[in-house]
C-alpha cells in the first residue's frame, strides 16, 4: 500500500539555493536590518507612553522575570545586563541630552533581543537532523507494528503507513517553487512541530523557519534539533512592546528575505481540544506587512507570499487530560498562566514518542488550498482569485494613485479577514475519525440526559450516571455520521476512509482509538452499554467536532 503512494523529490536540489541558507550566511546583515527597523518603528510610534516610560516599564518587567521566573536557558548575564540598563536609565536625569541617551538604551535592548531570538541553522546539522528524525520515527513505528526477532528481517514499514498527508500537497509544492510559503497549522500536541518538520521533509520542501518556545531550549538534545531544523526562539514570559515588536519585525524581515515560515496562529496548544476559532493576529499580520513592503520596495524578483492552512488530525492526544484540566480551570477566560514544561528532559521526549508510536493509531495531516495574504484562494500558478475564480491583482489593494498607501487600520481589517478565512479552511479540511464521533455522540447524549445540569456538574456525575444504552448510542452515532457524510459531500469537512464502515465496525474502531494511551480511557463498551470512565477527557475529544452544528441532530 505504501509503495503506491507518491514519493516526492526535493524541489530545490542544490542546498545553496535554499532561502534559509542565504539567511544564515548573512545573519549579521539580517539582524542589523531587524534592529534598525524596530528602533525606527518604536521611535516613530505614537503610543500612550513616552520612550522614558516604555523603558522604565520594560526594565522593571525584565528584572522581575529574571528574579521570579528564571529558566536554565536564560543568558548567564541576564540580571547583570538589566541592572546595567537600569543604572543607565537612572542616570538619564543627569544627562544634558536625555533623548539621545534613552535612544541608545533602546537600541541596546533591541540588539540583545535580536541575538536572543535568532536561530543557528546549519546545512550539515539539518541533514543529520533530517536523517535522525526520519529514522527515529520509522524505527519507533516499526517497533510498534512488528514484534520479536523476526522484525530484524522483516520489511521496515514506511511512515506513510501511519502518517497520511492528504489534501493539496501537490499545489503546496508548486507554490513553494514560485513564492514564499507560510504554513499555519492547528496546534494540539507537543508532537506537532516534529510532525510538521517530517511533513516538510517528506514533501521535498526546503527547510522552514519557525518560532519555538524558549523553554524547550532548556533540553540540549531538543535545542540541537530545533536549531538544526530552523527554529528561532520565542520567550512567552516577555510581554513588553519592545520585545513583541522585535519578534514581529524578525518574522516580517524573514518573509521579505524569502524564508518559508511556519506559524502556529492559535499561539499555543488548544487546551479545549477544539479546532482554533480565534487566531493571534500579531505574527499573522507580518505576512501582510511583508507583502506590502515587497510591493513598495519594487524588489526585483520579489516572491509572492502564500498562506497554507494545515490541520493535524490525531485520534488521541497524549496531553489531553492535562490540557482539558487547564482549560476547565480557566473556564474559557484568557489570563496569564505559567508555561508548564511537559518535556523537561530527553528521557521524557523519548518516552513520549515511544508511547505514541506503539499505539497503532493513524495520523493525517491535511494540507489546505493556498491563499494570498488577503485570504483569497490562489491557483497553481500563484495567481489570486476572487469569489468567482477570476484572476485579480492584490497590488491594487496596497496602491492608491499608483503609490503604496500605508493604512494600518485597513491592514488590520485585512488580517482579520485572513484569520477568518484560515479558520474556515480549518473546518473544511478537518478530517473526522470514528474516534472523534464516538466521543461527540457520547458526551452529547450525556448532556441531553442531564439537561438541567451545567458543564461542571455533568463532569462530577457519579459512576452509575455515566452509562449509555448501546443501541440508542448506535442510533445517534449513525444519524450524526449521516450528517457528517452530507457535509463531506458539500466540501465542508473531510472524513477518514474507515469512517464509512458499518456502524458497529466504525464504533468499535473509534472506541479502540479514542484516548487509547490514557491510564483511564474516556469511553469503553461493556456488553450492551457504553460506559464513560473519564468525563473531562471525553469532553476534550468531543470538542473536536464542535462548530459544525451537529448538536441540532441529536
Amino acid at each position: 500500500m505504501s509503495r503506491s503512494r507518491p514519493r516526492y523529490k526535493d524541489i530545490l536540489k542544490r542546498k545553496k539555493d535554499w532561502p534559509i541558507v542565504n539567511f544564515s550566511q548573512n545573519k549579521k546583515t539580517f539582524l542589523d536590518e531587524v534592529s534598525q527597523h524596530v528602533f525606527d518603528n518604536l521611535i516613530q510610534s505614537k503610543g500612550r507612553k513616552t520612550l522614558h516610560e516604555e523603558l522604565e516599564m520594560t526594565i522593571y518587567r525584565e528584572k522581575q522575570r529574571v528574579i521570579n521566573n528564571p529558566w536554565r536557558v536564560d543568558p548567564k548575564d541576564d540580571l547583570t545586563f538589566w541592572r546595567k540598563i537600569q543604572k543607565k536609565q537612572l542616570s538619564v536625569k543627569e544627562s544634558k541630552d536625555k533623548v539621545t541617551v534613552e535612544k541608545e538604551i533602546l537600541k541596546e535592548i533591541i540588539d540583545r533581543y535580536c541575538k536572543e531570538i535568532v536561530g543557528s541553522f546549519n546545512k550539515s546539522s539539518y541533514r543529520f537532523a533530517k536523517r535522525i528524525t526520519t529514522f527515529g520515527f520509522a524505527r519507533l513505528l516499526n517497533a510498534a507494528r512488528v514484534k520479536g526477532i523476526k522484525s530484524i528481517f522483516s520489511r521496515q514499514l514506511d511512515l506513510q503507513d501511519q502518517i497520511h498527508v492528504v489534501g493539496e500537497p501537490d499545489q503546496l509544492r508548486k507554490l513553494a517553487k514560485i513564492g514564499t510559503i507560510v504554513l499555519v497549522p492547528t496546534h494540539f500536541s507537543n508532537l506537532d512541530s516534529i510532525l510538521i518538520g517530517w511533513v516538510i521533509q517528506f514533501l521535498g520542501l526546503p527547510p522552514f523557519i519557525y518560532g519555538a518556545g524558549l523553554n524547550l531550549f532548556n533540553i540540549k538534545i531538543l535545542a540541537y534539533f530545533m536549531n538544526s531544523l530552523g527554529a528561532y526562539k520565542l520567550d512567552r514570559r516577555k510581554k513588553n512592546p519592545i520585545y513583541l515588536e522585535t519578534v514581529k519585525e524578525y518574522s516580517k524581515r524573514a518573509l521579505e528575505w524569502g524564508c518559508h515560515s511556519l506559524f502556529f496562529p492559535g499561539g499555543t496548544r488548544s487546551r479545549s481540544g477544539q479546532i482554533e476559532n480565534s487566531l493571534k493576529l500579531g505574527l499573522l499580520g507580518t505576512t501582510i506587512e511583508a507583502q506590502r513592503a515587497l510591493i513598495s520596495d519594487n524588489v526585483k524578483d520579489a516572491k509572492p507570499i502564500f498562506i497554507v492552512p494545515v490541520v493535524i488530525n490525531y485520534q488521541f492526544t497524549l496531553e489531553a487530560p492535562s490540557l482539558i484540566n487547564e482549560h476547565l480551570k480557566r473556564t474559557g477566560r484568557e489570563r496569564y498562566y505559567r508555561e508548564s514544561d511537559a518535556f523537561s528532559n530527553s528521557k521524557k521526549i523519548t518516552t513520549f514518542l515511544m508511547k505514541f508510536f506503539t499505539k497503532k493509531s493513524d495520523i493525517s495531516v491535511s494540507i489546505g488550498r493556498g491563499l494570498d495574504v488577503l485570504g483569497n484562494y490562489v491557483n497553481d500558478q500563484g495567481e489570486s482569485l476572487d469569489q468567482n475564480e477570476a484572476i485579480i491583482d492584490i497590488k491594487d489593494y496596497f496602491l492608491s494613485g499608483g503609490k503604496i498607501n500605508v493604512d494600518k487600520q485597513r491592514e488590520h481589517t485585512y488580517v482579520q479577514i485572513l484569520s477568518k478565512k484560515i479558520i474556515e479552511e480549518y473546518y473544511k479540511i478537518n478530517r473526522v475519525y470514528s474516534s472523534h464521533l464516538v466521543a461527540y455522540t457520547a458526551f452529547k447524549m450525556l448532556e441531553r440526559k442531564n439537561s438541567k445540569l451545567d458543564l461542571y456538574s455533568i463532569l462530577r456525575l457519579s459512576k452509575e450516571d455515566l452509562t449509555l444504552d448501546y443501541e440508542v448510542f448506535k442510533m445517534n452515532f449513525k444519524k450524526l455520521r449521516g450528517v457528517i457524510l452530507l457535509l463531506n459531500e458539500q466540501g465542508k469537512i473531510d472524513v477518514n476512509e474507515k469512517f464509512r464502515s458499518t456502524a458497529d465496525e466504525s464504533i468499535i474502531y473509534g472506541l479502540n482509538n479514542v484516548g487509547m494511551y490514557h491510564a483511564k480511557r474516556p469511553l469503553i463498551k461493556i456488553k450492551n452499554e457504553i460506559q464513560i470512565l473519564n468525563a473531562s477527557t471525553l469532553y476534550y475529544y468531543h470538542n473536536r467536532l464542535e462548530g459544525y452544528g451537529l448538536e441540532k441532530h441529536i
